[in-house]
């Protein structure tokens, strides 16, 4: 379960992204202004996370920021999976590039009004 900014640009564009690039249906998403996504984290025991989050559930496993990205490149078709070795990086530097990305997002990538609605055909992908 990806979990993710909703009026992000940016975000919706990388759930595209792994859309794109998941043949299987791996991953499912939700965004993170949803009340599916604030039970999930819930039930997980995490506070709500700042929209600047991104979040992968896996199992018992959760993960943010840089990590997460990470986790779910790993999880794409090649050549994506090859990303995962920059994990050996520390997670603060490799979470300090992505908060720098993340604080500039809406001024770079642009806001919407709403969250991203999906195409029929990816609806069940989607859980809010």
């Amino acid at each position: 379960m990806v979990l993710f900014d909703g009026v992000c640009n940016l975000c919706s564009a990388s759930v595209q992204f792994i859309i794109a690039r998941d043949p299987a249906g791996r991953f499912r998403f939700a965004t993170l202004q949803s009340e599916t996504a604030k039970r999930l984290l819930r039930d997980a025991g995490l506070s709500e996370p700042h929209p600047d989050s991104l979040v992968l559930i896996e199992g018992d496993r959760i993960d943010t920021h840089s990590t997460a990205a990470l986790r779910i490149a790993r999880g794409l078709r090649a050549p994506w999976p090859l990303a995962y070795a920059l994990v050996v990086v520390p997670r603060p530097i490799r979470d300090r590039i992505y908060d720098f990305v993340a604080r500039r997002r809406y001024g770079w990538f642009g806001k919407r009004a709403a969250c991203m609605v999906p195409t029929p055909e990816l609806r069940s992908r989607f859980l809010d």
